[in-house]
């Protein structure tokens, strides 16, 4: 089972994405016609609490590693793969903030499907920005 504590062990951006990586394939179906539990679950309070919560601890960084800032749209990824009877059950896996973490859209499709289309690029912070992400 993969969590925060173990990942922050690893202090290259390689080393935890090969700690996250799932490796799994478009179209492979994971909600099926129970997606709208997910999209659901998505939409909720709750979530929206953990997910700000896990974007401030993770300071909006890619894998919670500094200097790796997300200029686009953050994402918070379950380290562990979700279904929609963890959503039923209401799992632990859903808010547990320790199998949560910061990524970037790129980062995201490369723990899911494998690879990055490009390496992954960063922009560096500059005193004056105004945008966090």
């Amino acid at each position: 089972m993969r969590n925060y504590r173990e990942l922050l062990k690893f202090k290259t951006f390689d080393e935890r994405f090969q700690y996250l990586r799932i490796g799994g394939g478009v179209g492979y179906e994971t909600f099926g016609p129970e997606r709208y539990l997910n999209q659901k679950f998505y939409q909720s309070a709750e979530w929206k609490e953990i997910r700000d919560y896990v974007l401030a601890r993770d300071l909006g960084c890619d894998m919670a590693l500094t200097g790796f800032d997300i200029l686009t749209k953050p994402i918070i990824h379950h380290m562990n793969p979700i279904n929609s009877n963890d959503i039923i059950s209401h799992s632990d896996l859903l808010l547990n903030p320790d199998y949560l973490i910061t990524v970037s859209h790129q980062t995201h499709n490369a723990i899911h499907y494998g690879k990055f289309n490009d390496e992954p690029q960063f922009v560096e912070r500059r005193p004056g920005d105004t945008k966090l992400w």
